[in-house]
Formats: C-alpha cells, sequence, structure tokens
C-alpha cells in the first residue's frame, strides 16, 4: 500500500513571474495532484497529494521545465547563503561591465572592442542567461503557458545571434556596427539583478511569517525519572510526547500548549494575541506555545504539540490565506495569461513594419523588437495582489488579527453592514449573578436546578451561571437534557419533573415581565427568575463609532429580550436592533441584509454559526466556540477589546488601496513602455534596468503597507 499524505509543500527556485506559476501548477494538475497553489513569490507549492508514489515523477517534470526542487532542510541550512540566481548575477557583473564601459568610452579599435575578444567576454555571460533563462523559456513553451524568461531569451539571443551574423558576414573594419554582444549581456545581467532585488523585497513582505516561525523554540526542558531519580534534560521540540512535564523558566518560551502542574509565572502573550499587559498564570492555567516567561518558573504538561499548537495552527492558517485570491486579482491573472504570446506579436510585427513599411536598417529594426521584448512586464501585473495581501494579513497577524484570505480582505473592505450579536461579543459575557428571584424555600432547588442545568450549555450565560454557583449541594440528577440553541435547555429529575431553564421567550405565556436574563420552569409553571450583570468589553463605543464614520452601517442581532438589546444599542451607538431572534431568524436577516448590501456579522457562540458561514464576512473571537471560529473568515485574538475590528477594516481598506494602486502601474507601465520602445526611443539595456525597477516599484509600495499609518 502506498503511503498517503496530504497538504505537501514543494520549495522551488527560479521562478520569476505568474506565468512560471501557472506552468508549475498546470504540470501538477497533470500528474494528478488536486488545490494546486503555486505562489512564485515565496518560491512554494502546495498541493493536495493522494499518493506517495505520485510525487517524484512529479518533481521530475519541474526540474524539466527549468526550475530546482529544495529540501526544507536544505532550505533553512542555505538561510542567509547566496542563492543560485545571486551567484549567477555576481559571476556575469564583471564580464559586463567590461564589455558595457569598453564600448561607450573607446573606440572600435580598442583591443576590448574587437568581435572576437567581445564574443569571448560576452559568451561566459550567454551560458548563464541559457540556464537561467533558456531552459525555463522552453519548458514553458513546451507545456503551453509561455513565461517571462521567454521574452528574456528570445531578446538577448537575438542579439547574440545578430552579432555572431555581423562578426563573420563582414571584415573587422565593418564588423563593429553590427556587434551587439553589450546589448546581450547587459539585458541578462539587468534582469538578473531584477530578479534578485525582488526576491530579496519578497522576503520583506512575508516577515509575519517569519516573525511568528521564531517564537517556536528548538528544544524544550523534560522531566523524567532516571535510576528512580527525577532528571531534567533537553529534548527536541519535534520529540515532545503529549502529556509529557516541562520545566520552563523566567525568560523562556513556551514550548507548547498546556497547563499549569505546578508553580506561577507572569506571561507576555501580546504577539500572539495583540493583549500588551502581560497576564498571571497559575495551577491548571492554560499556557501557549510561543508566549514569554517574563518572570516566575513552572511545570506544565503538554495538551497540544507539533502542528496541533495554537501558534503551529495560527501560522498555518497564514499562510494559507495568502492562497486565497481576491476578486481583483482574476483580472491581473487573465493578463498575465495571454502576455508573453501578445507581446512577442508586437515584437515581431513592430520588426516587419520597421523593416518593410518605413524601410529601417534591419539593426534599427531588431533594437526595437529586442527594446520591447525586455521593456514587457508581466511581472508587476503577477505581483501587485499577492505581495499585498501578504503584507496586510501580516500586519493583521501582528496585531492579533487573523485574516483567511485575500478575498476576506476584499470583501471586508467594501462591507457596508455589519451585525454585532450581544452576549460575548459586545459584552464581557462573563456575568455575575446579580439576583435570584424565587420564594426562599426553593432557592436551594432553584440554584440546583440552574447547576446542573446550565452545565450542558456552552452559552456564555450558562457557563457564568454554572461559575457563580460552583460549590452548590447537588443531590438531583437529571435526564433527557435538550438544548435549544438560543432558546432554553430543559431536563427531567428523578420524579419525572420537567425543569426548563432559558430566556423570556419560554415564560412570555406566563408573564409579560420581560426585565430579567434568565426564566426557570417547573412543569411549564414560573418558579424563578435570574437578573444578571454585564459590561461592556473595552472600546466598543469607539469601534461602533468609527465603523460609522466610515460609512458602516451597525446592527444589533440578538436572542436576548427587547429591553435588554434595546438598552446595550443606546449605550454602544448601535443604530437598529433585533431581538428575541433563534438561530434561524438570525440567518433569515443576514440573508436579506446581504441581498441589499455586503453584509459582516460578528458573533462568538454556537448559535452564530450558521449566520456567520452565511455573512459576506463572518468575525468571530478566539473566546468563541470552535464551531464559530471554523463559521469565520476573520478571527480577533484580543477577544475582550473590539478595537481590533475597526484595525481590520482599515488594514482590509488600505490593503485594497495598495492592491489597486499596484495593478495601475503594472497596466500604466506596460501601455506607456510597449510604444516607446516600439518607436524606437528606448535602448534595450535601458528597457531591461526599467523592466527590472517595475517589479521592485510594485513590491516596495507593498512594503510600505507595513509601516503605513492607517486613517
Amino acid at each position: 500500500m502506498n503511503e498517503k499524505t496530504q497538504n505537501t509543500t514543494l520549495h522551488i527556485e527560479g521562478m520569476d513571474c505568474a506565468n512560471c506559476a501557472a506552468g508549475i501548477t498546470k504540470s501538477l494538475q497533470k500528474n494528478g495532484m488536486e488545490n494546486v497553489y503555486v505562489d512564485f513569490s515565496t518560491g512554494e507549492a502546495i498541493f493536495y497529494l493522494k499518493e506517495r508514489s505520485a510525487l517524484t515523477p512529479a518533481i521530475k517534470n519541474i526540474i524539466k521545465l527549468g526550475y530546482k526542487v529544495i529540501d526544507s532542510e536544505v532550505k533553512e541550512a542555505n538561510e542567509g547563503k547566496l542563492s543560485t540566481i545571486e551567484k549567477r548575477l555576481y559571476l556575469s557583473l564583471p564580464f559586463t561591465i567590461v564589455l558595457f564601459f569598453s564600448h561607450m568610452l573607446f573606440g572600435h579599435k580598442f583591443i576590448l572592442n574587437q568581435p572576437l575578444t567581445q564574443l569571448l567576454l560576452c559568451l561566459p555571460v550567454f551560458i548563464i542567461g541559457i540556464f537561467q533563462f533558456g531552459k525555463s523559456a522552453f519548458g514553458s513553451v513546451r507545456i503551453g503557458v509561455p513565461n517571462m524568461d521567454v521574452l528574456i531569451f528570445i531578446g538577448s539571443s537575438s542579439a547574440f545571434v545578430y552579432s555572431l551574423a555581423g562578426m563573420y558576414l563582414y571584415d573587422a573594419h565593418e564588423a563593429h556596427n553590427y556587434l551587439f554582444f553589450e546589448t546581450t549581456a547587459t539585458i541578462i545581467t539587468l534582469v538578473l539583478l531584477g530578479n534578485v532585488l525582488e526576491h530579496r523585497s519578497v522576503k520583506q513582505t512575508t516577515s509575519a511569517i517569519k516573525d511568528l516561525s521564531a517564537l517556536s523554540v528548538s528544544t524544550a526542558k523534560i522531566v523524567g525519572l532516571q535510576f528512580g531519580k527525577e532528571v531534567i534534560t533537553e529534548i527536541s521540540y519535534k520529540d515532545i510526547p503529549l502529556g509529557a512535564i516541562l520545566q520552563v523558566n523566567s525568560g523562556d518560551k513556551v514550548p507548547v500548549d498546556g497547563e499549569l502542574y505546578s508553580g506561577e509565572a507572569s506571561i507576555d502573550e501580546a504577539m500572539l494575541t495583540g493583549e500588551s499587559i502581560p497576564v498571571d498564570k497559575t495551577l491548571k492555567d492554560k499556557v501557549i506555545a510561543g508566549t514569554i516567561v517574563l518572570s516566575g518558573n513552572f511545570r506544565m504538561r503538554a495538551e497540544k504539540v507539533g502542528n496541533e499548537t495554537t501558534l503551529s495552527k495560527i501560522i498555518d492558517l497564514v499562510k494559507k490565506a495568502q492562497q486565497a485570491k481576491p476578486n481583483i486579482q482574476k483580472l491581473g491573472d487573465k493578463i498575465s495569461a495571454i502576455f508573453v504570446p501578445i507581446v512577442l506579436g508586437i515584437s515581431i510585427l513592430t520588426f516587419c513594419f520597421a523593416v518593410f513599411a518605413f524601410h529601417l536598417t534591419i539593426q534599427d529594426a531588431l533594437m526595437r523588437s529586442i527594446a520591447i521584448l525586455v521593456i514587457s512586464c508581466p511581472c508587476a501585473m503577477g505581483l501587485a495582489t499577492p505581495t499585498a495581501v501578504m503584507v496586510g494579513i501580516g500586519r493583521a497577524a501582528k496585531k492579533g488579527i487573523l485574516i483567511k484570505g485575500g478575498n476576506t480582505l476584499e470583501a471586508f473592505a467594501n462591507i457596508k453592514n455589519i451585525v454585532f450579536d450581544k452576549t460575548g461579543t459586545l459584552t464581557t459575557g462573563e456575568f455575575q449573578i446579580k439576583k435570584i428571584e424565587c420564594n426562599i424555600d426553593i432557592e436551594q432547588e432553584v440554584k440546583e436546578i440552574l447547576l446542573k442545568l446550565e452545565q450542558h450549555s456552552s452559552h456564555p450565560i450558562a457557563q457564568s451561571i454554572v461559575k457563580g454557583l460552583a460549590g452548590t449541594p447537588a443531590t438531583k440528577t437529571f435526564s433527557n437534557i435538550f438544548e435549544e440553541k438560543g432558546l432554553s435547555i430543559s431536563g427531567n429529575d428523578q420524579e419525572q419533573n420537567q425543569y426548563k431553564v432559558g430566556s423570556f421567550k419560554i415564560a412570555k405565556h406566563l408573564t409579560s415581565e420581560d426585565k430579567h436574563n434568565v426564566y426557570v420552569l417547573k412543569n411549564d409553571q414560573l418558579i424563578a427568575t435570574v437578573d444578571l450583570k454585564d459590561e461592556l468589553k473595552l472600546n466598543v463605543k469607539e469601534s461602533i463609532s468609527f465603523l460609522q464614520s466610515s460609512g458602516i452601517n451597525t446592527i444589533l442581532l440578538s436572542g436576548d429580550s427587547k429591553s435588554k438589546c434595546d438598552a446595550i444599542a443606546e449605550k454602544t451607538g448601535i443604530k437598529s436592533s433585533y431581538s428575541e431572534q433563534s438561530p434561524a431568524q438570525k440567518l433569515e436577516l443576514i440573508e436579506k441584509l446581504n441581498a441589499t448590501a455586503p453584509t459582516a456579522m460578528v458573533g462568538d457562540g454556537i448559535n452564530d454559526a450558521p449566520a456567520l458561514a452565511k455573512a459576506a464576512v463572518g468575525i468571530s473571537l478566539s473566546s468563541a466556540s470552535q464551531v464559530a471560529i471554523q463559521s469565520a473568515q476573520i478571527i480577533l485574538l484580543k477577544s475582550n477589546d473590539l478595537s481590533s475590528l475597526a484595525e481590520a477594516h482599515l488594514i482590509s481598506k488600505h490593503t485594497l488601496i495598495t492592491i489597486k494602486q499596484n495593478l495601475f502601474w503594472a497596466f500604466f507601465y506596460n501601455v506607456i513602455a510597449i510604444p516607446i520602445a516600439a518607436a524606437g526611443l528606448l535602448n534595450p539595456m535601458i528597457g531591461a534596468l526599467a523592466m527590472a525597477l517595475s517589479d521592485v516599484i510594485v513590491i516596495g509600495n507593498s512594503i510600505r503597507l507595513k509601516t503605513k499609518k492607517l486613517k
């Protein structure tokens, strides 16, 4: 039986543009890979691999296309060393400098300008060009997805072949008029320079993943027994077993997710939660991998290790988020797909028109055609969106905002309505029992009913009641426990009395008072009510005010009573309030709002999950139920401070602005540059430099988003 795997990642060296990625994508799909995503900017190919045996032929086909597949361990080992493309640039540079300046500064009789000398100086650079661009160009043509290397290879080879022909067809006195060896060398070297600058710049757009990865530890201290004595030994992070007892000291990073077994400490969780205030941890408190122990020391039990830790999942989520393309990228992808054939066609037509219609010399016509080939740049269009998305998602991640994809950034930037759940979203959800109203002789029974039934619910109110009644003596046992999400929870005791605990809806046929939080029914008779205290989360009013000033309509949607919802809406400044809504009604309202304008939903409970999934953008909190988190596209790690919601919108809006700026520059550059080259107003060498710089401009604009002031 073949070994099966999922989520395979290959590290590929040598991709220069979106068409390179498209070619590799097509090749992997032909080999049976599914959900293929290739990012030329990061050099990664991620796909679903059904059978391990299919991986080797897939890698061989990628190599045939002219690319290099490197192992992740090799990649880590070579981190900081010169890459292949950098070595080729530094090898080409001295030959090109000599060719370029001898041609510029000295006459054709100078020894370095002799035809044979120029050929010998150009040949090493041309051979490097064949390895760097030729192999990739032929491979891309073979699979029907021509990439940028086709343009570079044809342009540099045309100048080289033309120079060779001039060298052998004319005598030494006339040959210098037909020699363009310096053009060949300069084109290859400048494009190599552009690729090096591009790759170095792109690394800055992925700094968030590197910063998060840097939080991981390489080793941990494990507590064990040896010859009956307790010993502490160092163990590799990858080898930490589940349930292991680990020693963590002041200044250490927490190695894995787990629970304090003994000791206490003050821990900085800012990088993962965005919360700047250190958190004090004592016995049985949870700790998260990657957080830093500021003071104290403790032992912990490992509960989540390896790829299961919160940090690993955040890193994985940020990586996956970069795979989801915004709709705005589709235009750039479509143009990039047909860009190379169109440019080749324009270059050939320019040559023909120059020679046959305008009667220019062949060398003048050739220089114009070559200039068109090297000035054209599909890379800028391919880089416009992914670099901005990587920076935007990375900046959000550093602020404790996890965004699941570039399409989410685009959708949230264009949002017109934001719908808020109340309990646990606008309010802390950490209720305290203010008052229990009932006959004094049954107060103990009511407390027992509340404790025994509410412990079966994950609703914030239920959890707060259980916490508040902890330690209450309980003798009753309940059966047939049933929870109707957002409404009530019920069960029968040993004497088959039926109890129901829930909102005003379950008691409205028995009383008209809807001011209480919880109602307790016994055999369909109201026996008690519970009033709770709750507070607004930090910066709720300010966040609501900001969103409204940005032209976004804010709406409160809750299963709670009308009086409580109206009071919260008035307190926060929310304009519209919908109360006593069931999960089905919440879903119906979201669908209705979405039909008129893009709508986001912010919620944290299981009953919010359908509405979160249906909304144009679902937003959940790190403290929410797992179902709500999985249903959402944005997760706010700083769950007690709603200011991160406003920040998420600002980051989304400015990422979209950056993408539009990048695409405008990429289109504008090519629309202007190609006619200038066709008119003969652009030297091919200047064209190669301009092409290289166009990529750097796009990436630089994306990097600017890292520190740009958002408003």
